[in-house]
């Protein structure tokens, strides 16, 4: 026999503007759901501070040897994975630095698998690997999932630093988070389908979190991303353009500086920006912590 529970949450409200969406054209339907999905940035910008509270946490734990961990459920897991996946070909990020963690498992992804969200038992085994000084996040639109609700309790008793991202709040997970990122998303267009606003803001959040602490990790030269994985004959091209842009080369500079770097960008940026060869880039980004501007900064020539 299975129990049932009552949801208290904005994002469980009937929307009073949406109540006759099913008699309107499909233009009409599109505008209505358009109208709703402007409403989210700017929930998401009111929220700004706690997040850059919560990068600035990641950074010090990063740079400290620690992990990032996402735990969420339906949609909100199914975010994390895709946040998680797109790390490696965009910045070059190791493997194993941010991990998401999606109720159900693999299976899950595809399709809902019954009542995994409401295990707050596994979602404690889901953070047994979690270690003192990590990162833990869990998302979740309603504010209450138990399956996110155990990870963060696990995640707290070991030392981690937790946060939540969700749509309520008035989260009832709120005491489990040393940081609260919660955007006010309000109804959804169809009551309850949080893969609407709720999803989105999730979305903004992540990919707002992840850039900002990527960038702060030093994974980009200016607005460029100098540490993408070139995986395909579009980024192979778009390496070059990078290397071109950066560093004001012609191609034909550009592709020898490539290959004398094995195709790294980074060192083969830092060697023409510095005038140094690829061997002595390679090494001076290595006691940069990776960051090209503060290896520029140790091995540019002062000015006369």
């Amino acid at each position: 026999m299975t129990s049932d529970v009552s949801v208290s949450a904005p994002t469980e409200q009937r929307h009073p503007d949406t109540a006759g969406i099913d008699t309107e054209d499909t233009l009409g339907i599109l505008r209505r759901i358009n109208a709703d999905d402007a409403l989210v940035a700017p929930a998401v910008a009111e929220t700004l501070p706690e997040l850059a509270l919560l990068v600035d946490r990641a950074v010090e734990a990063v740079r400290a040897g620690g992990v990032i961990h996402y735990f969420g459920a339906g949609t909100s897991g199914r975010l994390a994975v895709l946040d998680a996946a797109e790390l490696l070909p965009t910045f070059n990020m190791p493997e194993g630095l941010v991990v998401a963690h999606h109720a159900g498992g693999p299976e899950a992804l595809l399709r809902a698998v019954e009542n995994v969200e409401d295990d707050d038992v596994q979602g404690r085994a889901d953070a047994a690997e979690v270690r003192p000084g990590d990162i833990v996040i869990g998302l979740t639109a309603s504010g209450r999932t138990p399956y996110v609700g155990g990870a963060l309790a696990c995640a707290r008793e070991v030392g981690a630093v937790t946060a939540l991202v969700t749509s309520n709040p008035d989260a009832e997970l709120s005491p489990l988070a040393d940081v609260l990122i919660a955007p006010n998303t309000g109804p959804e267009v169809l009551t309850g389908s949080t893969r609407l606003k709720a999803g989105t803001a999730q979305k903004l959040v992540l990919n707002a979190f992840s850039t900002t602490l990527m960038i702060r990790l030093g994974r980009t030269w200016s607005n460029l991303m100098v540490d993408v994985v070139a995986t395909n004959a579009k980024l192979r091209g778009r390496v070059v353009r990078i290397l071109q842009e950066a560093s004001g080369a012609d191609e034909t500079t550009a592709r020898t500086a490539l290959d004398a770097a094995d195709g790294e960008l980074k060192p083969a940026l830092l060697s023409l920006l510095a005038d140094i060869d690829a061997a002595t880039a390679r090494a001076a980004l290595a006691a940069a912590d990776g960051s090209v501007a503060v290896a520029l900064k140790t091995t540019s020539a002062p000015p006369p």
